[in-house]
């Protein structure tokens, strides 16, 4: 009886405590705390995802792909009932090194760890047992800066970054502080542009099809310097300017003197320094208002090294008016990660994906969540 009643206890206990633990998961997130604009809302797409980094999904939107930097892991987010909450997680790859980059592409999942690329062939028939296929495996191995946000363009290539291995340094390596691009079966690969310290997104404007990526400025310099960057890359051969011009115009104290200025692209926005913009995207729903059409949202991922008294920035989405190869105008969009009177931020924003209903997903590696945000008139 005793035997009994203590196995009763256990059960009960175990139950209580993962009540407990499921309450504090759902409340661990307060979404009061963001701030967005009139008629905007934020709700949890998906929660306990651990790490969640970069997103990309199938057409029809029902399945969301995440990848890891730190927890090693790719996961398929599905949402089976169409409520706008994902309710199944498959677990596609485990202990991989950094794959942070995922893009979906005529049925089949593209993964980037730190040194190469996989493809997982036909992955919405292979859930459950995916298999996958190294394409290339010629990247360097440096971990620092070597995590890769990867996508498709509209010429068909997977584009890729390559982060320089340093704070700042002159890379022994051409392909070093690049962003590189190939054709789907890993053939092919060649520089699209260089002197670009740590880009963790790219996107293309859908009505020219030109290419404008985030960079994260270098470090070591202060808190007010140098600026993170927007940039355009209408074509290849483009260089930007690391490590000798930071933000266009500074030149570094070690290598600014070896060209001059006009020998690279200055960025045509420049973020707040050390904000750390990721992922971006071009909106092209029919949810948001008209504004947002065709305009870019970036995920400012947050300040690191800024001193106490500067206090940190960033932990926030920006949103930036474009035409053609100019920035008109940019205001900050949704905020509220970052908690200003003990200088800490709870959430940090890394990338952004369109639903086809137009609303965008927001993942989020601190927080552990993708949110969902919408707009009703």
């Amino acid at each position: 009886m005793m035997k009994r009643i203590s196995m009763i206890f256990s059960v009960g206990l175990l139950v209580l405590l993962t009540c407990s633990l499921n309450v504090s998961a759902q409340n661990k997130v307060d979404l009061s705390k963001i701030i967005l604009p009139d008629g905007f809302k934020i709700s949890i797409y998906a929660e306990g995802v651990t790490d969640a980094r970069s997103l990309s999904s199938t057409p029809d939107g029902k399945t969301v792909f995440v990848g890891n930097r730190r927890r090693r892991n790719v996961y398929a987010l599905t949402d089976t009932d169409g409520d706008m909450v994902a309710d199944r997680t498959d677990t596609i790859a485990t202990g991989m090194k950094t794959p942070n980059g995922v893009a979906y592409h005529n049925g089949d999942l593209y993964v980037a760890e730190v040194s190469r690329i996989l493809r997982y062939p036909d992955i919405m028939n292979n859930l459950k047992n995916p298999k996958s296929e190294v394409i290339f495996e010629d990247y360097p191995t440096d971990a620092h800066h070597g995590w890769k946000f990867i996508a498709f363009g509209p010429d068909g290539k997977l584009y890729v970054p390559v982060g320089a291995p340093c704070n700042v340094c002159e890379p022994e390596k051409e392909i070093y502080a690049s962003i590189t691009r190939m054709d789907p079966d890993g053939s092919n690969m060649e520089i699209y542009a260089t002197g670009v310290r740590n880009s963790v997104g790219f996107t293309w404007d859908p009505r020219t099809e030109k290419m404008w990526f985030t960079d994260n400025g270098r470090d070591m310099l202060g808190d007010d310097i140098p600026a993170c960057e927007l940039n355009y890359a209408p074509e290849i051969g483009m260089n930007f300017g690391f490590p000798y011009w930071h933000q266009g115009d500074i030149p570094d104290p070690d290598f600014g003197d070896k060209f001059p200025r006009t020998n690279f692209t200055e960025p045509k926005y420049k973020f707040e320094p050390h904000s750390a913009p990721l992922g971006l995207r071009f909106y092209q729903g029919d949810m948001f208002p008209a504004k947002y059409k065709n305009n870019i949202i970036v995920a400012q991922h947050g300040s690191w090294n800024r001193t106490q008294d500067a206090g940190h920035i960033g932990y926030q989405l920006r949103f930036v008016q474009v035409e053609g190869d100019k920035v008109i105008s940019s205001e900050i969009f949704a905020s509220g990660w970052l908690d200003k009177e003990t200088n800490k931020g709870w959430g940090k924003p890394v990338d952004i994906l369109e639903m086809p209903d137009g609303s965008i997903l927001v993942s989020d590696d601190i927080a552990g969540v993708i949110y969902r945000i919408s707009y009703e008139k």
